[in-house]
C-alpha cells in the first residue's frame, strides 16, 4: 500500500491529519536538515497506523514536502 504524505518541518507543534484515505498531512518539530523532520514524519505515521517504524519505507520526496511511503 502506498501512501501521500505532505510533511511541513520546524511546526510549533507535531500534528498527523489524514485527509484521505491514502493521504496524511504531518506537522513536526524536527528541523528540516540531515533527514531529522523525514524520521520524525515517518514515526509520526507509524504511531497513527499502530505499525512498526521498519514496516514503512520512504520511496520518493527525500528532499521535498511531498513525500510517497510504501506500508509493508
Amino acid at each position: 500500500m502506498f501512501i501521500k504524505l505532505r510533511v511541513h518541518p520546524d511546526a510549533k507543534r507535531d500534528k498527523v491529519v489524514k485527509r484521505n484515505p491514502d493521504t496524511y498531512e504531518i506537522w513536526t518539530r524536527a528541523k528540516a536538515e540531515r533527514g531529522l523532520a523525514n524520521a520524525a514524519a515517518l514515526r509520526a505515521l507509524a504511531l497513527t497506523l499502530g505499525l512498526d517504524m521498519k514496516r514503512i519505507l520512504l520511496i520518493k520526496g527525500a528532499h521535498s514536502p511531498a513525500k510517497i511511503v510504501k506500508v509493508l
